[in-house]
């Protein structure tokens, strides 16, 4: 089973607006709401990949209701506490005319410790050796940074794979927990590690967090492509050229793929293909829509590996 952890989910506002610009009236194209949280893509698009999952969300008031009405309604688990307040909406401005996206992401509701360590207790106790549980996306409004290390070392002492996607505190405190695999952006792991963002210095500073315990690192550097690092070897594949009508969602792509592949016991190259499909299909689409899989498995074909 695959588990996806959102403790800070949101409705995602997407508005297109060409030619956006700050201290303006701005008139939008489109507008569209959907539920999201990074954890809450990665299980929408593991239901487009033919596989289930279970949604551990925190949820609160009107908004938190329609979040979980979605998730029952796509078929997705839900393991859920429920807190005062309201979950989070977030605003994305999408500008085609520049080739930009901003986004304008409200802090949602403060969540007590007790809850958190009540949520991840029943967690452990529904885990099988094996099962992957993927930790992403913002923390709630003023909880420990460290808390995804905390949860990273209970899930892995059930014999959890954990898949950490984070960034910032939370990401290098989690570090120390030695989650199964990361996926950093390029401007994540450079900041996190003092370097460059450049291929040598991201392949060198990959393979150390390997050699520090962490199995897998896949590094995503937008129109560069990404870095694959597993026990097979070390990998480079080439971006996709697609139309891109929305960034919102494409790490969360990648990252479905990843734990897909990981629970179909799929090969490096096969991992690889997918995961770089799933991220440029995802790009094609507005808002958070899960990528159309016809669309996956052409863009698969196209992608260039070689070997680092």
């Amino acid at each position: 089973m695959i588990y996806t952890v959102t403790l800070n989910p949101a409705i995602d506002k997407t508005a297109v607006i060409s030619g956006f610009r700050a201290g303006t009236l701005n008139r939008m194209e489109s507008l569209r709401a959907d539920v999201g949280g990074k954890g809450i893509n990665v299980s929408r698009c593991l239901s487009a990949l033919g596989a289930e999952s279970t949604a551990v969300v925190i949820l609160a008031g009107g908004a938190g209701r329609k979040c979980r009405e979605y998730l029952e309604g796509a078929g997705i688990g839900v393991l859920c506490r429920e807190v005062p307040g309201e979950t989070r909406t977030n605003l994305k401005i999408v500008d085609p005319a520049r080739g930009e996206n901003t986004d304008i992401n409200e802090p949602g509701p403060e969540v007590p410790a007790e809850v958190l360590a009540g949520l991840c207790a029943e967690l452990c106790e529904r885990l099988q050796a094996g099962d992957i549980v993927v930790l992403s996306g913002s923390l709630p409004k003023g909880t420990d940074k460290g808390l995804y290390a905390a949860w990273c070392e209970a899930l892995s002492a059930r014999g959890a794979r954990v898949i950490l996607d984070a960034d910032g505190e939370a990401l290098r405190l989690g570090l120390a927990a030695k989650p199964w695999l990361i996926k950093p952006n390029h401007e994540e792991l450079s900041a996190l590690c003092g370097i460059k963002a450049e291929e040598e210095a991201l392949l060198a500073a990959g393979k150390e967090l390997q050699a520090a315990g962490i199995s897998r690192v896949v590094i995503s550097r937008g129109g560069a492509g990404a870095i694959f690092l597993a026990e097979a070897g070390a990998f480079c594949a080439e971006p996709l050229s697609v139309p891109v009508k929305s960034t919102v969602g494409a790490g969360d792509s990648m990252v479905a793929a990843l734990a897909y592949a990981a629970e179909r016991g799929l090969d490096a190259e096969e991992t690889v293909r997918l995961s770089m499909a799933m991220g440029a299909a995802s790009v094609m689409l507005p808002g958070t829509d899960a990528p159309d899989m016809d669309t996956v498995r052409s863009l698969s074909e196209k992608v260039r590996i070689k070997n680092l």
